[in-house]
């Protein structure tokens, strides 16, 4: 066992709170751990690098589904990379959406604080816009 660490140094090594690591393995995510006679939960290297692989999709905005499947993917060593660029290009796609909706939402906040006189003046065009009942 002493190749194992308790889920505190898992979380620490790869950077995935030790609440998300209980919930990755709730929803089965990653494989149950190994349970010492107390219980508590260990995580051998191959547990870790699975949990580094998770943190680093997360950080690139993958859904769980989409982990689910890269995981699957990765694990299979017969795999063609074609499946796996095909999710990273839809991510890619539904990033840029929301990277254009974001936009869009900026400008026309931009516009609206342009023309609003930001003094004592009650009249606001910023609050006229958010006021649908106009």
């Amino acid at each position: 066992m002493n190749d194992l660490v308790t889920i505190h140094e898992a979380s620490m090594a790869t950077g995935v709170s030790a609440k998300m690591i209980r919930h990755y393995e709730s929803i089965g995510l990653i494989a149950a751990p190994v349970r010492t006679e107390n219980r508590y939960r260990h995580y051998a290297a191959r547990d870790l690098h699975e949990l580094g692989f998770i943190r680093r999709a997360r950080d690139l905005g993958f859904s769980i589904d989409d982990i689910r499947h890269l995981l699957a993917l990765w694990r299979d060593r017969s795999r063609s990379s074609a499946e796996v660029k095909t999710i990273a290009l839809r991510h890619i796609a539904a990033l840029e959406e929301k990277a254009a909706a974001l936009h869009a939402m900026s400008e026309t906040l931009r516009h609206l604080a342009a023309h609003c006189h930001g003094d004592n003046r009650p009249d606001c065009p910023i609050l006229d816009a958010l006021d649908t009942l106009r």
